[in-house]
């Protein structure tokens, strides 16, 4: 019985308000710790931002206990993604910043930032979407390379006498053609080939209708898709936590009527019984 309220409790406490905004506040002050080692600092302030990062490596793993415990069992903790890579983050900050190993332990401190996107659901919503959209994404990246393929081999063919550097062969046009695609001073190409050949500049614009208007967009729908569907069920995951934490309060309520009956019923037997005496 003991164990079930402490295990009610610390459920509350990881979903407090309170609580995840303050280590959201933890995640930020250990980014500007980790920028501030960047600088040459005299070592006093070096000194106190090592103890600094003591403190809050101990507070992360604090919290990560906290979560563990407050789950339904090692199974379900570790069913969440997000779960297990704070787990590797935190656990990889406790790495010595020593030795062979300082690498490593900078590199772990440096993602604890991305530890603020498992900590805001608006923010994983996202990056759930875009990993969700990414199999969509390479059908139409497929479709751009061989768009990019085949305008690179006519590139290469027509305007390798004019700029052999630009259009050589096929793998150099296709990246002059993606230089092209990002508007990146692409009129100076153009007009080097026009010189050549006046109408090449049908091949430019086409190039870039496709590449730029036609395939971004679609790359943009599809991410847009993937978010619609994640935004829906993130509000129904939202709906599913309000109505379960409301029945939970109702059950309390009720059970604290009960008691008190059950209270004014055992005061009303006492007075009848001491009438009786």
């Amino acid at each position: 019985m003991q164990a079930t309220g402490i295990l009610n409790t610390l459920k509350k406490v990881d979903q407090s308000k309170t609580f995840q905004g303050f280590v959201i506040f933890v995640i930020i002050v250990s980014a500007l710790s980790i920028g501030a080692h960047t600088y040459h600092l005299p070592p006093w302030l070096e000194q106190s931002l090592w103890v600094l990062d003591i403190a809050i490596t101990g507070f992360f793993l604090f919290e990560l206990i906290i979560r563990f415990m407050a789950s339904d069992g090692i199974k379900s903790f570790f069913s969440k993604g997000w779960n297990i890579f704070d787990t590797i983050i935190v656990i990889g900050s406790l790495v010595p910043l020593g030795g062979s190993t300082i690498l490593l332990a900078r590199l772990l401190r440096i993602f604890r930032v991305l530890r603020l996107v498992s900590m805001v659901p608006e923010l994983r919503m996202l990056i759930n979407a875009l990993l969700k959209a990414i199999p969509r994404m390479g059908y139409i990246a497929l479709l751009m390379f061989v768009i990019f393929y085949i305008y690179g081999a006519i590139g290469s063919m027509f305007f390798a006498n004019v700029n052999d550097f630009l259009w050589g062969d096929v793998s150099i046009a296709m990246l002059t053609l993606f230089r092209i695609s990002t508007f990146e001073s692409w009129t100076s190409i153009m007009y080097e080939t026009m010189e050549v050949y006046p109408l090449s500049w049908l091949y430019y614009l086409s190039f870039i209708f496709l590449t730029t208007f036609v395939f971004l967009n679609m790359m943009v729908g599809a991410v847009l898709d993937v978010m619609g569907e994640e935004t829906k069920i993130m509000r129904e995951e939202q709906g599913e936590n309000e109505a379960e934490s409301g029945a939970e309060n109702r059950a309390e309520v009720a059970t604290a009527e009960d008691i008190k009956q059950l209270n004014a019923k055992i005061d009303r037997l006492t007075e009848l019984l001491e009438k009786k005496i």
